[in-house]
């Protein structure tokens, strides 16, 4: 067994260890969101905080670590008389990004359950992490049907297996906490609002403590359990001071003046439902605890707010993490309550160390999404060969609801709501012999290939016969989630700001929709005399947007440019992850300019996607009183549908998956 990086040995990072102690003081706080860049220690410090949790004790024997002073009446492995039990360390399950359902919940023995009647049951890693703690790294990447399952188990504090009417409950309460990097993509609101608390980790940008994290880690990674011995007397250190705070954290008052700030505090930042109000509420009770009070104070709500509002806030996935620290300040000193007298302006590092801080560099509301006058406006010629005539980045309209536009036919890619496919989740549709392990049993399928061969089998009793052969598993069909390339015209004949600004809108809004639907999102820009990749295919839809917001505009329109880059991009990515179906969104108002026939180029390019059967879309940006229909040409060439900004709205939208999908199939 590896000796795992002393948790006090973890350099800097004040927030995130504190967060993590206040969970081991009070694991009714929720767990925590860990989120920053690669190479920050994330998964190091979560990994180290099992070392320092108390002992629980356990059933001898059970596989679902009952407490021996309250037993789970629907234990699997029970009943269990009430006695004494043994102790053994808290443990640290990890749920890895790929795991299937079974893995988590658990799996029946379906052929015993058919055949004899029988619970035959394997548990899951929800089973093994019961009184402990779920760590999930990337957790944002986590499949959705597995994300279903967490929210179940961590709302009912049990996991429920049901398979063909044959059913297995245990409990399941744990300490879910999650690492991720945002430029890989944001989670769903749900689960978001699963983790108590949540953090923003960065690296240091101190040389002498960015040497002093290179000697601790090459001194670990030389000899592992010296380097943790000469440790061991600040973990004992940290140890008993858990214990300590867990034993004084019951006899901690929270007072009337301290839920008034909490509340208040809640309700200026209109975080949604009351679940910020408890977690804050347990979160300064812990503090207090773990600073060794018994009476809550403002500092403490103070720091329960940074660490426990920011992820609450956000209204839509563009926004984010953080919190004004100003507008915070204010609330807490106008509900001060019953000590006006009191300093209200708190010591910002609170007990622990820390403060919570949000994103490094982000503003009073977060967010990189201004505009960036600089980047075409007496600066350099882009590399693109924007040249004279380049126009600085117009801010985006206001993003509006848009309806769904789907890939025609039924794939088989990531699991997502925008295109049919064959998943794992969703109406059963056929059956077939299993490929591999049995997953989701047809029974009517298995019965009516077993029943020709009972006689022969020799069959007496009520129970079926049944033979691995004689195992059919259920087809199914749910969505999916696609490739969504958009394919941004930037030149000069889109530089009107008014004009640039609404289609910058109408990407913003199909982003957004993106990112509801679990797809993966790419952007190509085109504009001077070249295109340019300017977000590879990924996850992050916020950073499409960022890219997109800071788009400047102006020069020759090289659309063939923009298209065979498009088109190499879903070459590489078809290599990549060839599961997953493109959809690829073609902004512009179809001129071509620049070079030797740049129509025919264009319109030789275009015909590429439709010779490999790629469902396209073109947002007509043309305006005037006179219209080429440019763009209208561009999408036959395409084999795809032509749509005007105003259509893109999801009131007058209502024709525009058939007229994608019936094109796109002519065009197949």
């Amino acid at each position: 067994m590896t000796t795992p990086f002393p948790f006090t040995a973890v350099v800097g990072q004040d927030d995130l260890r504190l967060a993590l102690l206040l969970n081991a003081v009070s694991p009714a706080v929720g767990g925590v969101l860990v989120r920053g860049e690669k190479g920050t220690a994330k998964s190091t410090a979560v990994r180290a905080l099992s070392a320092l949790l108390p002992e629980v004790d356990v059933v001898p024997g059970c596989r679902f670590s009952c407490d021996p002073a309250a037993p789970d009446p629907s234990c699997p492995d029970g009943p269990h008389e009430p006695g004494a039990g043994v102790a053994r360390p808290a443990r640290m399950v990890e749920l890895p990004v790929g795991a299937s359902e079974d893995r988590l919940v658990g799996a029946l023995d379906i052929e015993r359950a058919l055949a004899e009647g029988v619970k035959a049951f394997e548990p899951g890693l929800l089973a093994d992490a019961h009184r402990g703690i779920l760590y999930v790294d990337e957790v944002n990447l986590l499949h959705d049907h597995l994300v279903d399952l967490l929210l179940d188990a961590a709302a009912m504090g049990a996991s429920y297996v049901e398979r063909e009417g044959v059913s297995v409950r245990h409990a399941a309460r744990f300490l879910l906490v999650g690492t991720m990097n945002p430029e890989e993509g944001e989670l769903r609101p749900q689960l978001l609002d699963r983790f108590g608390l949540t953090v923003e980790v960065a690296a240091s940008r101190e040389p002498d403590q960015r040497v002093e994290v290179v000697k601790r880690r090459l001194a670990y990674d030389a000899d592992p359990a010296a380097f943790a011995a000469r440790w061991a007397q600040e973990e004992a250190a940290v140890r008993q001071r858990i214990a300590a705070a867990r034993a004084l954290l019951p006899q901690v008052r929270l007072g009337d003046g301290a839920l008034r700030q909490i509340a208040a505090t809640c309700a200026a930042f209109e975080v949604d439902g009351m679940r910020a109000d408890i977690v804050m509420a347990r979160t300064a009770t812990a503090l207090a605890a773990w600073a060794g009070r018994t009476d809550v104070l403002a500092e403490d709500v103070r720091q329960a707010a940074l660490l426990a509002l920011p992820h609450r806030r956000r209204r839509n996935p563009f926004d984010a993490p953080g919190l004004d620290e100003d507008k915070l300040d204010r609330t807490l000193e106008e509900f001060s309550g019953e000590s006006p007298d009191d300093d209200p302006d708190p010591d910002p590092d609170g007990p622990g160390g820390g403060g919570g801080q949000p994103a490094p560099d982000a503003g009073p509301q977060g967010g990189d999404t201004g505009a960036r006058p600089e980047e075409g406006e007496g600066g350099e010629p882009q590399p693109s060969g924007a040249g004279a005539g380049e126009q600085p980045a117009a801010r985006a309209a206001e993003p509006f609801r848009t309806k769904v536009l789907s890939v025609p036919g039924i794939g088989e890619g990531a699991a997502g709501r925008r295109s049919r496919a064959r998943t794992e989740q969703g109406r059963t549709t056929g059956a077939r012999r299993p490929r591999g392990a049995l997953t989701k049993l047809h029974l009517a399928a298995t019965v009516h290939a077993a029943a020709p061969h009972q006689r022969a089998r020799g069959r007496s009793g009520p129970g079926l016969v049944i033979r691995r052969d004689d195992l059919r598993q259920a087809t199914r069909e749910g969505r999916e989630g696609n490739l969504v390339l958009f394919v941004v015209d930037a030149s000069g004949s889109m530089a009107a700001r008014q004009r640039m600004s609404a289609v910058k809108g109408a990407v913003l809004s199909l982003l957004l929709d993106a990112y509801q639907r679990r797809d993966k999102v790419g952007l190509v820009t085109f504009r001077g005399s070249a295109a340019d990749v300017a977000l590879p295919p990924t996850s992050s839809v916020d950073a499409a947007a960022a890219r997109l917001e800071s788009l400047p505009t102006g020069g020759r329109t090289p659309l063939a440019a923009g298209l065979l880059k498009a088109h190499e991009v879903l070459r590489v990515e078809r290599l990549r992850d060839p599961a997953r179906r493109p959809l690829v969104v073609v902004v512009t108002d179809g001129r071509a300019t620049g070079g030797p026939e740049p129509v025919a180029l264009a319109s030789r390019a275009a015909r590429l996607f439709a010779a490999d059967g790629v469902a396209s879309v073109v947002v007509d940006c043309e305006a005037g009183p006179v219209r080429l229909g440019l763009a209208g040409q561009l999408a036959a060439d395409l084999g795809g549908t032509a749509v005007t900004l105003d259509e893109l709205r999801a009131d007058a939208i209502a024709g525009l998956v058939k007229d994608v999908q019936g094109t796109s199939r002519r065009a197949a």
